[in-house]
């Protein structure tokens, strides 16, 4: 860190420290605002990839779709909606599965 305070000591460097172009960009603007129409990324199966090697060739346990959340934020508007889809669609799966398991038992 001392060479940084070096850096931003000398003269020929300092106006960098009061340039908006050189200041880190707030976490609040780096996502991308995502609308309605593309929230579906986010849950649905055809965007959800998972990796088994990183590209070095490393093992890690890893989907794309925290690099989705990562990037990606839902419009605050929509925030609301898609934690309700979200909850609405997981409920769906479960009463799937739920009436796939009956197939079996014949009715007398």
């Amino acid at each position: 860190m001392s060479s940084q305070e070096e850096i931003l000591n000398d003269g020929r460097f300092s106006c960098i420290t009061r340039d908006p172009r050189f200041w880190e960009m707030p976490e609040k603007k780096r996502k991308i605002k995502i609308d309605k129409r593309f929230r579906a990324m986010f849950y649905d199966k055809k965007f959800k990839l998972k990796y088994t090697v990183d590209k070095r060739g490393r093992p890690v346990n890893y989907t794309s779709t925290e690099d989705l959340r990562k990037f990606y934020a839902l419009s605050e508007s929509d925030s609301e909606l898609s934690e309700d889809d979200s909850k609405e669609h997981s409920e769906k799966k479960k009463k799937k599965k739920k009436k796939a398991k009956p197939k079996g038992e014949v009715d007398s």
